[in-house]
């Protein structure tokens, strides 16, 4: 099993997630889109088919950006150092912000060939377009459903759903592709392409931005998702021994590992290591979060139990 990355004192600390799953199915979905548009490549030539040029490419970007997620999760995967004593979590957020952004830059091109094609009608072959697109289709199925595959890792993964996005880029062009080739072939309508295309377009750009906010909030050291801030605080002021709690702060430092760190007052007299136990436990077992740093102190005795100063004599 993976082993969470040690801090340079040399103690792991725990929550760290796995991510040699996530490699795999990125090298299997990075092999597919590879070999696929290779595919396209060959089929665009023989036919003369502009369209299926066009989305090799796109494939072609995808395959970057998949091995761009697969560099992310090595990296995020090697150990912690005295200048990175994080290890390198965050590389994975990266690339998912980067993967984001690529969309919407995706976007705007087939928007702006979209209108081009709507304003300068142009031939399409319809036979070999739905083929292509018909294989296209069911290699981009295997390759999504890899990749939510395990109890849906990547909706626990930043890194994993910016991939995905490029994936789901290519399926619902391969459905728009088939769309359109089988109404050209029906009717001779050849617009309906670069009308599909647009309707694509919009579809990757919803997606996409729910990936580009997610990251940016991790980024921004936000609480993780489906951390109530308010109800943690007040679980734990309500934990045996706790007389307050202040200084809380709550963030994510990779996908899947949410870290705390809190000031918490105890009770006059209260054993500390067994009310540290007792915060870890709810933390660990209500919230899912196992990387926690709390400093525990002791409550203010009131005014009339504290010492009376001695007084300061005075020299005459």
């Amino acid at each position: 099993m993976h082993k969470p990355h040690p801090h340079p004192s040399g103690r792991a600390p725990s929550g760290g997630p796995d991510r040699r799953g996530e490699r795999r199915r990125l090298r299997i979905v990075l092999v597919l889109t590879l070999g696929y548009a290779v595919a396209e490549i060959v089929g665009g030539l023989a036919t003369g088919s502009l369209a299926l040029l066009a989305d090799a490419g796109h494939m072609l970007t995808d395959v970057a950006s998949l091995g761009l997620a697969l560099g992310a999760l090595w990296m995020s995967g090697r150990p912690a150092t005295i200048r990175h004593t994080y290890a390198y979590g965050r590389v994975e957020i990266l690339v998912a912000l980067v993967n984001g952004l690529f969309m919407w830059g995706v976007v705007v091109w087939i928007a702006l060939e979209a209108v081009r094609r709507l304003a300068e009608e142009a031939p399409v072959d319809a036979v070999p377009m739905l083929v292509v697109a018909s294989g296209g289709l069911v290699v981009n199925l295997i390759a999504y459903a890899i990749l939510h595959h395990a109890g849906g890792a990547a909706e626990r993964s930043l890194n994993l759903r910016g991939a995905g996005l490029h994936v789901l880029g290519d399926l619902l062009g391969s459905v728009g592709a088939m769309t359109a080739a089988i109404v050209i072939r029906l009717t001779g309508w050849t617009r309906a392409d670069p009308l599909a295309s647009l309707a694509i377009a919009i579809l990757i750009l919803l997606s996409s931005w729910r990936v580009v906010r997610d990251a940016v909030h991790v980024l921004l050291e936000g609480a993780p998702a489906g951390v109530d801030v308010g109800d943690l605080i007040e679980t734990l002021r309500r934990v045996e021994g706790v007389a307050g709690v202040h200084d809380l702060h709550v963030w994510t430092i990779t996908s899947g590992y949410p870290a705390l760190s809190a000031h918490v007052v105890c009770d006059h007299g209260e054993a500390r290591d067994m009310l540290l136990a007792r915060l870890n436990r709810v933390l660990r077992e209500r919230y899912g979060i196992t990387h926690t740093t709390i400093q525990l102190e002791p409550e203010t005795p009131p005014d009339h139990a504290r010492p009376m100063a001695r007084p300061v004599p005075t020299v005459e």
